[in-house]
């Protein structure tokens, strides 16, 4: 099984603040391979230049890889730049590509909060 996170649930697991928000957020957390769409990366250093983020994009990438084991995903660029082309209920880039990266990888599940996401995208968890 395989799960994303989106930006902000990424910023919340490296803080340890993502824990015991559902059951079913838990289990994705224990049992599923965990992975973040580089648009999150880029979202995340996008975050920091604008200082609403502490650190630095790499320093989070490093700490979730390291210690929780969260890995960047591989997909081909073109294979989600693809899927995104279907993802027509919002204008925001980054929410685009993070919806069509788990789309993409075998209509994997999102953990996200994010109300848009949750409402177009039904493997959306929170």
């Amino acid at each position: 099984m395989i799960a994303y996170l989106d930006t902000n649930a990424l910023l919340w697991l490296s803080d340890g603040s993502l824990v015991g928000l559902s059951p079913r957020i838990d289990r994705l957390l224990e049992e599923a391979n965990l992975l973040f769409s580089p648009m999150v990366l880029l979202e995340l250093e996008f975050l920091y230049e604008i200082q609403r983020s502490k650190r630095p994009a790499r320093d989070i990438q490093r700490k979730v890889e390291q210690e929780l084991s969260v890995r960047l995903c591989d997909l081909p660029y073109s294979t989600v730049a693809s899927a995104a082309l279907e993802e027509k209920w919002t204008r925001d880039p980054f929410d685009r590509l993070i919806v069509a990266n788990a789309k993409a990888n075998g209509f994997a599940w999102l953990i996200s909060a994010d109300e848009k996401m949750r409402k177009h995208y039904p493997r959306t968890v929170w």
